[in-house]
């Protein structure tokens, strides 16, 4: 009788841990998903403040392409000969390669430090699963 309490009191204190670790592999499990929840909500956060700097840059971008034309326009109609209209169309082509080169550099960097900081977020999170604990 006593050895089936002993059996008994054992089974009991082997349930006992068997949920505990069952509990707390849960609770791991549940703490991984909300980090991996709030480093993905992070990483669109900073990708979609990426994609307003885009729009922001390529919107200035856009309004000052308009004001070189308009300012072209100005020029080329003032010309009083065809080698001013030509020195004008010139000095016009060079100022939008330049200007182009130079918004497209920027651009890549926005896009770079989008991509970046995006997944700063996700590796921070995969970091702390993946040490040895």
């Amino acid at each position: 009788m006593q050895e089936h309490r002993k059996i008994a009191e054992e089974a009991k204190r082997m349930g006992r841990e068997t949920q505990e670790q069952v509990t707390q592999a849960g609770q791991a499990y549940q703490n991984a998903f909300e980090s991996s929840f709030e480093a993905a909500s992070r990483s669109f956060s900073e990708i979609n403040r990426g994609f307003q700097d885009i729009a922001a840059e390529i919107t200035n971008f856009s309004r000052k392409r308009m004001e070189d034309v308009a300012q072209a326009w100005e020029q080329v109609v003032r010309a009083r000969s065809f080698g001013d209209v030509v020195d004008v169309q010139s000095r016009y082509a060079q100022k939008v390669y330049e200007d182009y080169l130079s918004q497209m550099s920027r651009l890549g960097e926005i896009y770079l430090g989008t991509a970046r900081n995006a997944a700063k977020s996700v590796e921070e999170t995969s970091k702390r699963f993946t040490e040895p604990r």
